[in-house]
Formats: structure tokens, C-alpha cells, sequence
């Protein structure tokens, strides 16, 4: 016979092996008139071919092929073996997983969804299998083997919306009877809208087969946005399937109900924990229909067409996976969080979970070794402190302002725990170091550190003079670049607050350039002279003297250096963010000077620029109380306003502009937001409009802080009595420690512990 993958084949299609037997049971197979085959275990498959002590198995099987051909054979309605479709590649079978895995069908994005032999699998061919279909054979053309491929598509659709319904029929509605409405959602999702989906679905299917099926790829583009509601399906099947189980385990009404439901379905063939998987395999399959048709299409005037749909649903099934995939990180993230004490901040703000351990910590400035629990992610590093079987909080670390470096010496200490790394502040403040039990260790520990920063602080973040950050979108979001899905359900990937673009971030150097961005930059005014020391790392120097303005070019509020112009000489280098100041158009007296308008906010990390207020309500939702935004309302007679996320609801302050101060109380006077004047008795003067009692002509008042630094430690409710918070965290750094304070300016950062315990 051609090869022992012939044999393998005929043994499967006796019912002797199921595909899925391991191969460390030993397998024997009886043929009438035949010796007993014997394939001991734990044979590996590709031995097979080359192994002489098989050679005379496979001639009594070469025999019974032979016969299987004979006369007598065919009248007792013996197949004949080796058939005429079987493949002259048969080497393919002897190819490593490896070498098959490269050949997947969605090349090489690690979040594709791989075709296997997943539970389930096997009762989904069961139940969709059409048996109308008759194989491909040799010598068919190619529009006849397209034909054959749009039949499947057509037939199997059919199948499986039929399957729906019959759960809906023979499960859904008689189960009302015995199920509370929360059970019912637990168990069948939203099983109901995709039964409305797939109506719609297999009817434009039907549609387009009418006219040959040409207008098949266009069906399944248009569809590609309703299909996503699998996500939530497929997400929510493990917790469905236990709900079930635990509820035929313990009602005895619920079980006698199930089973009373199952006879009515395929008499019995299949159970409804069996029958729940089956959607989850169908939308994880269009791609597969889809490749094998575009196989077949290759002079049609569609496969363009085509191809576009086969991406659409390869990027459909990649979106279900990473929000599954997101579900269990959640779950997982809760556990974490009931486990940690004193921990008031939600985890999941801090992105994904990259690993977990003990590690010997030592503060540069304690230099004492204490023993720690450490969560890393994405945004920070959680230092704790082992309590039994929980952890008490100690540290929260933001790694946005800190860089990682090695410590080569500690290598070279044959001990437990000497082998160490630094967490060092980027503005020189209190650094970590971090020791490991073994060099392997260390070398995982700091793989994902780096992973971490690169997530928060992509090298290409600034790519076309965007300012992306990570972040947490409420709506399914395409790629700005690609325009395939932002996928999973937090952190799916990276806005810039600029443009509104969203991205992958291995797309962010292929956005289009901000249109924003791409205007002259604000105006900056050095208050320091600088001369190259310190130097920016790996970048040219600005140099400058006080009071030079600059045009800054690019300037992450949380990053030490910027880059910028030197108007004067049109010269362009990065220099130190605390030597600058934005810049007043000019310098009147205060008293004269219109405030506000003529100072450039736009490098402070709370200035949003002109922002409707539902985009604002939209952008703040997904915030942790206290994070606030100053944006412009150009249109309206008060030109700022104060937006903060509280409570979970989104407030809005108008900030008054009249005679030259500002406020947003009358109680409170400031010359703007970023010079103000608000106590009494001082030399400096306000109108008598603005004097509280209106009777005197002038009101001293006291130089005091600007506005946003007021209000950020001072709280709200001394103007609105139900609005008990101070402004907390700046949008565009979106900090989170509920046991710091953070203060943040263009070139400096204040940052005050609260509590600390050791």
C-alpha cells in the first residue's frame, strides 16, 4: 500500500481508534481471515515508516488490500483500500507540529485562534456535518470545487441556525419554568441575540447564493460588527457551563427538566452542555470556509473581496479569543485583589499581570533587605508583605517614572538572593533594588520589567508627533493603521488624547501623522539656564539662558526631558522639562493683564483643549475618582471648565473669567490657572465687583498658589457641598495610589506619602 497512513485510516474508520486515542495505549486491530495487528504503545508516529519490525504487519495489511479489491469483496460491501483520492504527499503526516504551525492559517500574530482538537470539536461535526456533501475528487475544475465550497458555507449555516433554534425551543422556553431569569443568563448568555444575528445572516447568505454566491464575501464584511457579540458568548461559557453543572448536581427538578429537554433534541444524542459549545466552535470556523473557498477563486473577479473577508473573520476570531482571554485575567486579577489588605484602588487600572513572587527588597535610601511579595504590571510593581494567606500593601510603584538597570557586581556572589536589579527614579528620587534567589530568576523578573515599560512607554509612542498612551476603551475601537479590532476588553491598546487615533502597538509607527500635533507647538519660557549638564541620554542638546523661549516640539508631562526649538536660532534638542515654564504672550502687570488667554496650557497633563462635554463624559468614565481635565469651551461665554470624575459620575465646573481673575466661587480669587491670588491682605488689589461685600473699591488679597494647585489641596466642597474631592489625578497621567498625593506641573513632580508602614 501507499503508506501505514492508510492503515492508521481504515483502523479509524472501523470504529477501532478514535482519533483522539493517545498513542500510549496500545492498539490491536482483527480483520476477518487475518492475524491480529498489534501497535504497542507509546510508538512514535513517524517511526512507523522506517521501522523493519512492522514490515510484516504491513504486507498482511498490503494483502487484505488487495483483497479488499477482489469480486467477493465488493459484494459483501467491502470498501476497497487504498482509494483513488488518497494524497501522493503522504510524507506530509512524518512533519513536526512545528513545521505544521508555521503553515497556520493566520501567520504569525500570537493571538490567533489555532484550529485543534478543542472539547467540542467532535459534537460540532456531528451536529453540522450536512450529509448532502459529497467530497472534492480528482478531476473536478475549479469553479466546480468553489461550488462545492459555497455549498458547505450555505448548508452548514443552515445547520447551525436550525441547532439554535432547537435550543431555544426544546431547552430555553421549557426551563423558564424551573429557572430564575439570573439563572437563564447565566446558562444561555445572549444566546437569543445571536439567533436574531444568524436569522439575518443566513438569509443574506441564501440571498447572495441566488445570484452564484459572488456577493459572499461582502455578506460576511457587513456582518463582521454583529458578529462580535461572541465575544461576550464565548467569555461567559466556562461560568455557563458550571452554573449548569452545579445546578443538575443539586435540583433534582432542574436535572429531571434537562433530561425531559434532551430526548426532544436528536433523540437524545447529544446534552445541552454539549450543545452550548457549538456556537463558540461555528464563529471560530468562518475563516476556515472562508480560506478554503478563496483556495478556489483565485480567477474570479471577488478575491479581493475575498480576501478581505477571510481578514475580517481572522480578526473576528483573534477579538473572541483575547476576550476570553480577558476574562480569565480578570478573574484572576480579583483574586489578587481580595488577597492584598489595605489595597483601595482597583488592580485592573494598573493593566495586565505580568508575574508574581518573592524577591528581597532594599530602598536606596533604607539599605535594608526585607522580604517582599511583589505583583508586577503593566503600570506598577506592588510591594507587599506576606500575611498567612494574604499580603499586607507596603509600596506601590509607578514604573512610569522609573527606569530598570542591572546590577552585574551582586552576579558574581555564589549566594541565595545576591542577584539583583535597580528601579531607579527617573528625577533621581527614592530608588529599589530588587534581589532574586537564582540568576534564572532574575533574568524572568527583569524580562517582564522590561515588557511592563515597554507596554506603558512604547518607543514609538511619539511616532508623527502623536502622544499615545495605554488605554482602556469603552467601545469596540479599529486600528487607526490596519483597521483590524483593538482587542480584548481593557488596555485593548493605545489612544493619543490629541486626535482621538487609536492603535496596536506595533501599528504606532505607521499612524498617520496628527493633525493636531503637526501645529507650531506652545511656547515655553526658560526659567534656569542650561548648558548640556545634565545630559538628555542618547539625544542632542538645547542649550539656552534664561528667559529664551522656546517652542516645545514634544513633551510628555511625565517624562524629565523634552524637545523643543529655540525661536532665536531655530535650533532644536532636548533639554530638562523643569528649566521651562509655558510662556504669557506678554508681561503686563497683574492687575492689567487678561488672565488665561493668554497663557499656552497645553503642556500640563490637565489641559484637554477644546473637548465637547459628552466626549468628556465619555473620556472620564473610565477614570478612577479624582481624575480630573481642564478643557476649552470656545463657544461658550465662560471659556474653560472644569471637568472630574466623582462617585462614578462625571461633574462639570465653569470657571468664571471676569475683570481680569478668575474663580469658580466668589469666595476664591485667582489672576488665573497658573498664577492666583486668593487670601487677604496683601498689597495686590481686585476690582470693587469682585470684593465680597462690594462696598470698598479695592480687597486685598494674598499671593497665592494658581488655581489647579488650590483645588488640588484644597477640597471642592468649599465651593460645592456635595463635591468632596480634591483634583486628584491629571487625565493624561492617570494616577492612581489611593496612598499618595500627586501634584504634577510641567517639570516637576511632588509627591507626598500619606500613610507608610513598614
Amino acid at each position: 500500500i501507499k503508506s501505514w497512513q492508510v492503515c492508521l485510516n481504515k483502523i479509524i474508520s472501523c470504529g477501532k481508534r478514535r482519533k483522539d486515542t493517545s498513542t500510549s495505549v496500545g492498539v490491536q486491530v482483527q480483520i476477518p481471515g487475518c492475524q491480529v495487528l498489534e501497535f504497542p504503545p507509546n510508538l512514535p508516529l513517524s517511526s512507523i515508516k522506517h521501522s523493519s519490525i512492522f514490515f510484516s504487519h504491513f504486507q498482511v495489511i498490503s494483502a487484505v488490500s488487495r483483497l479488499s479489491f477482489h469480486s467477493i469483496a465488493q459484494t459483501k460491501g467491502i470498501r476497497p483500500f487504498p482509494s483513488e483520492e488518497t494524497t501522493e504527499n503522504d510524507d506530509d503526516v512524518y512533519r513536526s507540529l512545528e513545521e505544521l504551525a508555521d503553515e497556520h492559517d493566520l501567520g504569525e500574530d500570537i493571538y490567533d485562534c489555532v484550529p485543534c482538537e478543542d472539547e467540542g470539536d467532535d459534537i460540532y461535526e456531528d451536529i453540522i456535518r450536512v450529509e448532502v456533501q459529497q467530497p472534492m475528487k480528482m478531476g473536478m475544475t475549479e469553479d466546480d470545487k468553489r461550488n462545492c465550497c459555497l455549498l458547505e458555507i450555505q448548508e452548514t449555516e443552515a445547520k447551525y441556525y436550525k441547532t439554535l433554534e432547537d435550543i431555544e425551543k426544546n431547552y430555553m422556553n421549557p426551563l423558564r419554568l424551573v429557572l430564575t431569569p439570573q439563572d437563564m443568563e447565566a446558562i444561555f448568555i445572549n444566546l437569543e441575540d445571536l439567533i436574531k444575528v444568524h436569522f439575518n445572516f443566513l438569509r443574506a447568505i441564501d440571498v447572495s447564493m441566488m445570484s452564484g454566491g459572488s456577493s459572499l464575501a461582502k455578506v460576511f464584511l457587513e456582518f463582521k460588527e454583529r458578529l462580535l457579540i461572541y465575544g461576550k458568548y464565548c467569555s461567559h461559557m466556562e461560568y455557563a457551563q458550571n452554573t449548569l453543572n452545579h445546578l443538575l448536581a443539586n435540583r433534582e427538578d432542574v436535572r429531571q427538566k434537562v433530561e425531559e429537554c434532551t430526548l426532544k433534541v436528536q433523540d437524545g444524542k447529544f446534552k445541552l452542555q454539549d450543545l452550548l459549545v457549538v456556537p463558540m466552535q461555528r464563529v471560530l470556523k468562518y475563516h476556515l470556509l472562508l480560506k478554503e473557498l478563496l483556495s478556489h477563486s483565485s480567477d474570479r473577479p471577488e478575491k479581493q473581496q475575498l480576501k478581505e473577508a477571510l481578514e475580517a473573520m481572522q480578526d473576528l476570531a483573534m477579538y473572541i479569543n483575547e476576550v476570553k482571554r480577558d476574562k480569565e485575567t480578570l478573574k484572576k486579577i480579583s483574586e489578587f485583589q481580595s488577597s492584598i489588605e489595605n489595597l483601595q484602588v482597583k488592580l485592573e487600572e494598573f493593566g495586565r499581570p505580568k508575574i508574581d513572587g518573592e524577591l528581597k527588597v532594599r530602598s536606596i535610601v533604607n539599605h535594608t533587605k526585607q522580604d517582599r511579595y511583589l505583583f508586577l504590571f503593566d503600570k506598577v510593581v506592588i510591594v507587599c508583605k506576606r500575611k498567612g494567606y494574604n499580603y499586607e500593601l507596603k509600596e506601590i510603584i509607578e514604573l512610569l517614572f522609573h527606569k530598570m538597570t542591572d546590577d552585574p557586581m551582586n552576579n558574581k556572589d555564589i549566594k541565595k538572593w545576591s542577584y539583583g536589579f535597580y528601579l531607579i527614579h527617573l528625577q533621581g528620587k527614592q530608588g529599589f533594588q530588587f534581589f532574586c534567589k537564582t540568576e534564572e530568576m532574575k533574568r524572568k523578573w527583569m524580562e517582564q520589567f522590561e515588557m511592563a515599560m515597554s507596554n506603558i512607554k512604547p518607543e514609538k509612542a511619539n511616532a508623527n508627533h502623536h502622544s499615545f498612551q495605554m488605554y482602556t476603551f469603552e467601545k469596540t475601537t479599529n486600528c487607526k493603521a490596519c483597521r483590524m479590532f483593538l482587542r480584548g476588553t481593557f488596555y485593548q491598546g493605545y489612544l493619543c488624547p490629541k486626535c482621538g487615533a487609536g492603535a496596536h502597538k506595533e501599528c504606532l509607527e505607521i499612524i498617520p501623522p496628527c493633525k493636531i500635533g503637526s501645529s507650531p507647538g506652545p511656547k515655553m519660557v526658560a526659567v534656569q539656564n542650561y548648558h548640556g549638564n545634565p545630559a538628555p541620554p542618547g539625544k542632542p542638546v538645547l542649550t539656552f539662558q534664561i528667559g529664551d523661549v522656546i517652542e516645545l516640539l514634544r513633551g510628555d508631562p511625565d517624562s524629565p526631558w523634552w524637545e523643543g526649538r529655540l525661536l532665536q536660532t531655530k535650533k532644536s534638542g532636548y533639554f530638562p522639562s523643569s528649566s521651562v515654564k509655558p510662556c504669557p504672550v506678554d508681561a503686563r502687570p497683574p492687575n492689567s493683564r487678561p488672565p488665561s488667554r493668554e497663557i499656552d496650557y497645553a503642556a500640563y497633563p490637565w489641559f484637554a483643549g477644546n473637548m465637547e462635554r459628552q466626549q468628556t463624559d465619555n473620556l472620564l468614565k473610565s477614570h478612577v475618582s479624582g481624575t480630573y481635565l481642564i478643557r476649552e469651551r470656545p463657544a461658550e461665554a465662560e471659556r474653560f471648565a472644569i471637568s472630574i470624575k466623582f462617585n462614578e459620575e462625571v461633574k462639570h465646573i465653569k470657571v468664571v473669567e471676569k475683570d481680569n481673575w478668575i474663580h469658580i466661587t466668589e469666595a476664591k480669587k485667582f489672576e488665573s490657572l497658573l498664577v492666583g491670588f486668593c487670601s487677604p491682605w496683601s498689597g495686590h488689589t481686585i476690582p470693587a465687583s469682585h470684593a465680597e461685600d462690594g462696598r470698598d473699591s479695592r480687597v486685598p488679597l494674598h499671593p497665592s498658589q494658581e488655581l489647579v494647585e488650590y483645588y488640588q489641596s484644597h477640597s471642592l466642597k468649599e465651593s460645592f457641598k456635595q463635591l468632596d474631592t480634591t483634583l486628584k489625578y491629571p487625565y493624561k497621567s492617570r494616577e492612581r495610589s489611593t496612598s499618595r498625593t500627586f501634584t504634577r506641573s510641567p517639570g516637576k513632580t511632588q509627591l507626598s506619602r500619606m500613610s507608610r508602614r513598614h
